[in-house]
């Protein structure tokens, strides 16, 4: 079914399978959902707008059609004469700017583009990622920003920026190593640029479970989804803050922040009715936050 105040969306398509529950599909079929501009910066108010709605309390990603995830940056896109590499296929077109000028330029569109894939991460809901089919370059960005990523059996994953002469900037060095428990894995697939599979993915921990396909995949990620759902919103966006912050801080100082964010979050009404429903063996329901 259909979710209120997602229809003005171009490049995504967004319904709620079940209570609480929004499913975004990346939706550029035809061009292995790759992402321009527009497409990113689209993606960046979606989530923007999914983290502060209280009717979602979980989030599904996936992409359209039954190619890809996405096949990362829109090469074509992105190297035509008004694209972001337009200087580097058709000479200088910034005018008289000198290179610290086109610098600044070119940092504030990477910046805004981080921004735009980092709402994933920002976003207040637990976010689920599902990847299958072709899954390169900024696949592996969006899926690092997720809470739980799946992915078929087939999936193609691949840190592919250095086969297009960068390092990735958007976010794969700063959040792989945070996500798995080897830099030499990271360093290999990273310097390489080669594609690695899903069951190499589940051995180091970079996704949690592999399907047979892509429904197959969908299926579980909203199984999940509908899960987490019927928690405790305090509780479930509470988490999702302090593992965050966990990551990022050390332990003395994730806990002095969780003392203060629970020092609020223990007064909610949550708390009671999840001790009620304990006792009572039944289903407690949470008010929207």
């Amino acid at each position: 079914m259909g979710i209120q105040g997602y229809d003005t969306f171009k490049y995504f398509l967004v319904s709620s399978p079940s209570e609480y529950v929004a499913q975004v599909e990346i939706n550029r079929p035809d061009k292995l959902n790759a992402f321009s501009p527009p497409v990113w910066l689209e993606f960046g108010r979606l989530f923007a707008q999914l983290s502060h709605d209280p009717d979602v309390r979980a989030v599904v990603l996936s992409g359209a059609g039954p190619r890809a995830f996405t096949a990362g940056l829109d090469v074509q896109a992105a190297s035509s004469k008004d694209g972001l590499l337009s200087d580097v296929f058709h000479g200088d077109g910034r005018g008289d700017k000198d290179a610290a000028r086109q610098a600044a330029a070119l940092r504030r569109h990477i910046v805004e583009f981080q921004d735009s894939i980092g709402a994933v991460e920002k976003c207040e809901k637990p976010v689920i990622c599902v990847m299958h089919g072709v899954s390169l370059g900024l696949a592996i960005d969006i899926a690092c920003c997720a809470d739980v990523r799946v992915c078929t059996r087939d999936v193609r994953l691949a840190v592919k920026e250095v086969d297009i002469g960068i390092p990735a900037d958007i976010g794969s060095l700063a959040r792989l190593p945070r996500i798995v428990g080897s830099m030499s894995w990271v360093k290999d697939v990273c310097l390489t640029a080669r594609d690695f599979s899903a069951d190499e993915a589940l051995a180091v921990g970079f996704v949690s479970q592999v399907h047979k396909d892509k429904a197959a995949a969908v299926q579980a990620a909203l199984q999940l989804a509908t899960f987490i759902a019927a928690k405790s919103p305090v509780a479930v966006q509470g988490t999702k803050e302090l593992l965050n912050h966990a990551r990022d801080h050390s332990v003395a100082e994730n806990l002095r922040y969780t003392t203060v964010w629970n020092s609020s979050a223990v007064q909610s009404n949550d708390l009671k009715a999840a001790l009620l429903s304990g006792l009572r063996k039944s289903k407690p329901r949470f008010e929207k936050l």
